[in-house]
């Protein structure tokens, strides 16, 4: 049985409808029935909630479901998968980057596309309330070319609704987005509890991190996090913006 008919089956089980696993997922309905029909895979982010709200075992899902042309995986292949599996988010991350690259370049091999082409990167087009970017990472995007006026280190590229970030980041203006790692002072893109921000990221000495808005009239949107507070909080990428001084460090 393939992944997305383990998917509905436990669905089922569960009395779950396709429209309410696609709301506690924060996806469409049909991107739900895609999963299923194994016409699309979810990313990760959506693939951890996709385990709690089955209430299942990673394996109970993937078990004798990865298969390639009807092939079950080798061993050399299984021990890669193992691996794959060992590693953080972010070593994750890491490699499918890597893998989306290569297939990109074989794909534009057998395409006969040239190199005169240029790169193309997601931009998330659902904004949300002032201050966020695109809340559901792996679904509703379109593609973009890299062109001249694009930074070149772009890998993806968010679309920001309202005020908070004023006059840097514009109402309605793209940011675009690396997954570099955050230093003091450099802008991001966060998931709080969920909810997806574009904040200045600083962390002082005694481990209480501030997601501060850059528009200090919008000093009520900024957000802080003491060590023991709970909270979710995950970056998903550094914002490609010029250095900006930290409120009240200007």
């Amino acid at each position: 049985m393939s992944f997305g008919k383990r998917v509905q089956a436990r669905r089922e089980s569960l009395g779950i409808s396709q429209a309410a696993l696609a709301k506690l997922l924060g996806v469409s309905q049909s991107t739900i029935g895609n999963y299923e029909a194994d016409i699309s895979f979810p990313k990760e982010e959506i693939l951890l909630r996709l385990f709690d709200c089955l209430e299942t075992d990673p394996n109970a899902l993937f078990r004798d479901s990865f298969r390639s042309g009807g092939q079950v995986l080798t061993h050399s292949e299984r021990q890669l998968l193992e691996r794959y599996r060992g590693l953080s988010p972010k070593g994750r991350e890491t490699v499918r980057s890597v893998v989306e690259a290569l297939c990109d370049y074989r794909d534009d091999l057998e395409s006969g596309r040239t190199e005169q082409e240029p790169r193309m990167i997601p931009l998330y087009r659902s904004p949300a309330a002032a201050g966020y970017a695109a809340p559901v990472f792996g679904e509703d995007f379109d593609y973009i070319p890299v062109t001249d006026d694009v930074p070149q280190a772009a890998e993806f590229a968010v679309r920001i609704q309202g005020d908070s970030m004023a006059p840097y980041i514009a109402d309605g203006s793209v940011a675009y987005v690396n997954r570099d790692p955050l230093k003091a002072g450099d802008v991001g893109v966060f998931c709080v509890d969920g909810d997806i921000f574009c904040k200045q990221y600083y962390k002082d000495p005694a481990g209480i991190v501030y997601l501060f808005s850059l528009n200090r009239a919008r000093a009520d949107a900024d957000l802080v996090f003491p060590p023991a507070s709970g909270r979710a909080l995950a970056c998903f990428g550094r914002v490609i913006i010029h250095a900006l001084p930290l409120p009240g460090k200007a």
